[in-house]
C-alpha cells in the first residue's frame, strides 16, 4: 500500500510541478524518487502486508514486491531511454505523470486481493498509455495507434467486465479468497455460470498480454506509437498483465482447470507459432519486435499453464530478462532511427564499426531475446519450459522450442547487419550521459541475470 502511495505522489507532483514553475524538477524528483518507490516496495518483504489490507481489497505479499521492483525498475530504465524527448517536449509534465500513474495501475495489478481492484489496476494501467500511444500530435500513425488501441482496449474490458460479473454470480464475492473457497469447495450457484466468467476474463486478459488471436492491434499501435511509447507498452504493461492473470488462475482457478487449461494450451501455441513466424517476415525492425512482443506472451503463458511450484518464480525471472532485453533494444532503434531516419533492418548496416557501444548493447538483446547463453533470456527459456516440462506439457514445449528456433532467424538478422554489412553513411551516433549509463545498466542486467539467476529465481 506504501509503494501505490508513493508512486501516486510522485504522479501527482509531476502532474501539478508545471502550476508552480517547479518544470525543470519533474524529470529528476521522478527518476530519482523511482528507487525510493522500489525500496518502500522491498520495505514490505515479510511485513505485516501479507495480510490483505484496504478492506482485504489488497495484499502486498511476495508476489506483489518482486513484480513490483521490476516494472519500478523497469520504468527508471524508461526515463533514462525517453529523458532527451521527455526534457525538450513542452509537455513533460503530461508524459511523466502519465507514466508513473500508469505504473501505479500497474502495481495495483500485482497486489489486488479482489476483482474490483483488478479492474481498477487494469483502468489505471490503460487509460494512461491510450493517451501516451497518441502523444505524438502531429503524427498520423501515433493518432490512428492511439485510437485502434483505445477501441479495442475498450472492447477487451467489456469482456472481463462480463467475465467478473459472471464469477460473481456463480460465487456471491469480488474476494479472491472467497472465490477460491467456493470453487475448491464446489460451493457454486453455476458451474456453467463459472466457467463461462472464466473464460470471459482470459480472452480480456488475453488481449492485455497481445495473445493470439487477441493480438490483432498490437503491431499497428507499437509501429505507430512513438518508440518511447512502445518500449513502455512492451514491458511494464505486459508484465503487470501476465502477473495479474496468473495471481488471479493460480490462487483462484486452478480447481477449474479443465475448463481452461485446454484454451491456454490453444492460445499459447498459436501466439508461440505466429509471433515468430511472422516476424520473419517484417522489414522494419520495429514492427519485428511487435510480433516479438507477442510471441514472448506465448512463452509466458507456458508458466501460466504448467501452475508448478516453480512458476512463480519462472515468470518473475522471464519478465525482469525480457523488460532489459526489450528496454535495450528499443533504445537503441530510438537512437538510430532519429539519426537515420529509418527503422527498417538496412538502417543498423555497419554499426559496429561507426557506434561499436550500440552494436553490442543491440547485441546482447537480441541474443538475450533470441534465449543465446549466457544472456538472460537463455536461463528464462529454461526455467519456463522446465516448469512445463514438469507439468506433462512435453507438446508444448516442443512447439515453443521449435518457435524459439525460429526467433534466431530474425533476431540474427539484425546482428548480421551491424556487423556483416557497409554502410553508406557511416554516421556516428553521439550519446548523451544519461544514454550511455542506460547502456551499462542494460548490458549488466542482461549479462548477470544470465550468469547468476538465482539474483531472481529463487526469491518466490
Amino acid at each position: 500500500m506504501n509503494t501505490i502511495i508513493f508512486l501516486a505522489s510522485l504522479g501527482g507532483f509531476a502532474m501539478l510541478a508545471e502550476i508552480f514553475r517547479l518544470r525543470k524538477l519533474i524529470y529528476p524528483v521522478v527518476l530519482l524518487g523511482l528507487p525510493g518507490a522500489a525500496a518502500v516496495a522491498v520495505m514490505d518483504w515479510n511485513g505485516r502486508a501479507l495480510s490483505p489490507i484496504f478492506n482485504n481489497m489488497i495484499v502486498f505479499d511476495h508476489f506483489a514486491v518482486m513484480f513490483s521492483v521490476v516494472m519500478i525498475v523497469t520504468l527508471a530504465l524508461w526515463m533514462l531511454l525517453a529523458h532527451r524527448g521527455l526534457n525538450e517536449s513542452v509537455t513533460v509534465s503530461d508524459h511523466v505523470s502519465l507514466a508513473v500513474f500508469s505504473l501505479t495501475g500497474g502495481v495495483l495489478m500485482v497486489c489486488y486481493a479482489n476483482l474490483t481492484m483488478l479492474f481498477l489496476g487494469i483502468e489505471i494501467l490503460s487509460i494512461p498509455v491510450y493517451i501516451l500511444a497518441g502523444s505524438n500530435k502531429t503524427s498520423l500513425r501515433s493518432n490512428e495507434s492511439a485510437f485502434k488501441y483505445f477501441l479495442m482496449g475498450a472492447f477487451a474490458t467489456g469482456f472481463l467486465l462480463f467475465g467478473i460479473a459472471m464469477v460473481y454470480g456463480a460465487t456471491a464475492s469480488f474476494d479472491l479468497m472467497r472465490i477460491a473457497e467456493a470453487v475448491y469447495t464446489s460451493a457454486l450457484t453455476s458451474k456453467m455460470l463459472l466457467g463461462t466468467g472464466i473464460i470471459f476474463i482470459l480472452v480480456g486478459m488475453a488481449f492485455k498480454i497481445s495473445a493470439v488471436p487477441f493480438h490483432f492491434w498490437t503491431p499497428d499501435v507499437y509501429e505507430g506509437a512513438p518508440t518511447a511509447i512502445t518500449a513502455f507498452m512492451s514491458t511494464i504493461v505486459k508484465t503487470a498483465a501476465i502477473a495479474a492473470f496468473f495471481r488471479l488462475f493460480a490462487f483462484c482457478f486452478t480447481g477449474e482447470a479443465g475448463t481452461w487449461s485446454t484454451i491456454i494450451w490453444a492460445v499459447a501455441a498459436l501466439t508461440l507459432l505466429y509471433g515468430n513466424i511472422t516476424a520473419v517476415y517484417q522489414q522494419s525492425v520495429k514492427r519485428m519486435l511487435a510480433y516479438s512482443s507477442i510471441s514472448h506472451a506465448g512463452y509466458m503463458l507456458l508458466a501460466l499453464l504448467a501452475m508448478a511450484d516453480t512458476s512463480q518464480g519462472s515468470i518473475l525471472y522471464y519478465t525482469a530478462a525480457y523488460s532489459a532485453g526489450s528496454i535495450g533494444a528499443f533504445a537503441v532503434l530510438m537512437l538510430v532511427a532519429q539519426a537515420k531516419g529509418n527503422e527498417g533492418f538496412d538502417a543498423f548496416n555497419g554499426l559496429g564499426r561507426s557506434n561499436p557501444i550500440l552494436a553490442f548493447v543491440m547485441t546482447c538483446s537480441m541474443l538475450s531475446l533470441a534465449g543465446i547463453p549466457p544472456m538472460a533470456g537463455f536461463f528464462a527459456k529454461y526455467y519456463i519450459f522446465s516448469s512445463a516440462l514438469d507439468s506433462g506439457y512435453t507438446g508444448i514445449v516442443i512447439i515453443a522450442v521449435i518457435a524459439s528456433l525460429v526467433s534466431v532467424y530474425y533476431y540474427l538478422r539484425v546482428i548480421i547487419a551491424m556487423y556483416f554489412r557497409e554502410s553508406r553513411e557511416g554516421l556516428t551516433i553521439e550519446l548523451s550521459l544519461l544514454h550511455q549509463v542506460l547502456m551499462i545498466i542494460v548490458t549488466a542486467l542482461i549479462i548477470a541475470l544470465g550468469i547468476f539467476p538465482d539474483l531472481i529465481i529463487s526469491r518466490l
